[in-house]
């Protein structure tokens, strides 16, 4: 889980709600779909085109915008920009396990489920050369609580996180340790279009103690 650093909210919600001071999320999507769609790309921007929880690639036709805590609650305000995420869809075939958003669904948990809006969530989690990813701590409930309720170690999101991680540590064709320094530097800035590398974390921390 990246550190999600929040940004100022689009312009033009910031004027509707001066305007429709109770407008709701529903009725945003519903009445105004063209803002709708600027604040998920604000967002998907603010995030480096990476799912808020797995860090697998989004793009504006490939992801949802999440609540952390859930609209379902009434005494969260289901426009507040500083609640907003923007997270993977479901997966399209039938049958394929829930993850992220779509799986956390309603629940929340103040305690139990850790925040990409928290700087530290990142020093959380720990991540293993096969794919999966358990907690930094093995006492912590609230790493494990959330890894079970964002379904992180589905056989899918292993694969894909094992997959990032083959691609910087080629058998037959090894980088030199310079070479390797510079491409893990590389992965983890922003390209020219402010993307950032899926499962960023998941390079970072593995590069950082020397396992690429």
């Amino acid at each position: 889980m990246k550190y999600v650093i929040k940004q100022q909210e689009p312009s033009s919600l910031a004027n509707l709600k001066i305007y429709h001071p109770n407008i709701t999320y529903t009725y945003l999507g519903a009445y105004y779909p063209t803002i709708k769609s600027e604040v998920k790309g604000a967002l998907i921007q603010e995030q480096g085109y990476i799912c808020c929880y797995c860090e697998g690639r989004i793009s504006t036709n490939d992801s949802h915008i999440e609540h952390f805590h859930p609209k379902s609650d009434p005494s969260i305000d289901s426009l507040d920009f500083s609640n907003l995420l923007c997270s993977c869809l479901k997966d399209k075939v039938a049958g394929d396990p829930l993850h992220c958003g779509h799986l956390k669904d309603n629940w929340f948990d103040a305690i139990l489920l850790i925040s990409p809006f928290d700087p530290s969530c990142e020093t959380k989690f720990r991540y293993k050369p096969d794919g999966l990813i358990s907690p930094a701590d093995p006492n912590d409930q609230a790493a494990k609580k959330t890894i079970d309720k964002l379904g992180l170690n589905i056989p899918k999101l292993i694969a894909m996180r094992k997959q990032a991680i083959e691609s910087f540590t080629d058998i037959e064709n090894p980088l030199s340790h310079s070479e390797l320094q510079q491409l893990v530097t590389n992965y983890l800035q922003q390209d020219v279009q402010g993307k950032f590398g899926q499962f960023w974390t998941t390079i970072k921390y593995l590069y950082e103690r020397g396992e690429l």
